[in-house]
């Protein structure tokens, strides 16, 4: 994930904020309010106020099931915390930072395949029957944004030979890279700290 990482930071560059302001190798660490801190892939702060915070995560294979839970618990737990944390003034006075979450899954045939679920008492929601691995990241990307713990969210599936190529593939128009940068953009020009040099 650090070449989206460096895209993200390069595009926040270009939009004109100060590189002295974003933060990508350290200095990742923000205040919680359910634990100390929680360390972010990239952060944006200027004037002593947190602009935007970025979560980026992948996974591969063969295990697909056994991370699902996983990732998309510590996704809504990190939301929920900075949240949190910012409602009781752990950080920002008048900015309201913006959250992103990037996704890259493993393009493969058990990302791709149907999945039981196990109901023994009430049954699930209707998308998740038979629904792949990929489609539950697709859908879990989607409701994060929707229910507002994330500003945008971007969902990319590449095959595993494809890493050194960067070849991706974006399955949901609403969660493609495009749209979740001019998200980011909008809120690095509207906050951003101007370049000084």
């Amino acid at each position: 994930m650090d070449g989206f990482v460096n895209l993200v930071a390069q595009l926040i560059i270009d939009a004109g904020v100060s590189e002295s302001c974003i933060f990508r190798k350290k200095k990742l660490e923000l205040p919680g309010f359910f634990r100390p801190t929680k360390e972010w892939d990239l952060l944006v702060v200027q004037k002593d106020q947190l602009v935007i915070a970025l979560e980026a995560k992948s996974q591969i294979g063969p295990s697909f099931g056994n991370n699902f839970n996983n990732r998309t618990e510590e996704a809504m737990g990190s939301a929920l915390d900075l949240w949190t944390a910012y409602r009781e003034g752990a950080f920002n006075k008048t900015v309201r930072p913006w959250l992103g979450y990037v996704f890259l899954l493993e393009d493969h045939p058990k990302s791709r395949k149907p999945v039981s679920v196990r109901k023994p008492h009430f049954d699930v929601f209707p998308e998740f029957k038979d629904a792949s691995y990929a489609k539950r990241y697709e859908l879990f990307c989607r409701k994060i944004v929707r229910e507002r713990h994330y500003n945008a969210a971007a969902f990319l599936l590449s095959q595993k030979e494809s890493e050194l190529n960067g070849n991706y593939e974006e399955p949901a128009e609403d969660l493609d890279f495009v749209s979740f940068a001019r998200s980011l953009l909008g809120q690095a020009v509207a906050y951003g700290s101007p370049k000084t040099d």
